[in-house]
């Protein structure tokens, strides 16, 4: 793990330039911006620091500004409602069926709703392949021993 334990702040500017979409300062100012990235900062630490550090933990941070804001866009072009994957619909006494999560967490589908949350969702897995561990020696994070399997070597009948 590395990081410099600085605190990230949101540049305006710098996030308008990565998303082009909400670069007009009337309809998105940067009070507003800020209290998307405020919010998204609840969700992601703004301390540099872990496995997500540098330059993709302020991407995080934007992808999940963004992620917000397109979702706040979303639900006000519809009425208010919850963005959702609609797969039908029906005028004449209000039918609309909507597509069940496709995948597994109830997290991961809410990021999946946008694209900004789909690269974020993508970049949370990159990161956390291959899990992590908490103190003691590395080699008690891998499946076996640096010597092997165990010191006495392999003694038949599954007796790993």
């Amino acid at each position: 793990m590395s990081g410099t334990g600085n605190i990230l702040t949101l540049d305006p500017q710098t996030f308008r330039a990565q998303f082009t979409e909400f670069d007009n300062p009337i309809v998105n100012s940067d009070a507003n911006i800020q209290l998307w990235f405020d919010m998204a900062s609840n969700f992601i630490s703004t301390t540099d620091w872990g496995f997500l550090n540098g330059t993709a933990r302020q991407n995080a941070l934007y992808l999940l500004t963004a992620h917000m804001m397109q979702l706040q866009k979303m639900a006000a072009d519809n009425g208010g409602a919850s963005p959702g994957f609609v797969t039908d619909a029906t005028v004449d006494k209000v039918k609309v069926t909507v597509q069940p999560p496709p995948v597994k967490s109830q997290y991961g589908w809410w990021l999946n709703q946008t694209a900004y949350g789909s690269n974020l969702w993508a970049l949370l897995q990159v990161i956390a392949v291959g899990g992590t561990y908490a103190g003691g020696v590395p080699e008690l994070a891998a499946f076996r021993r640096v010597g092997g399997l165990h010191s006495g070597g392999f003694r038949g009948r599954g007796n790993w």
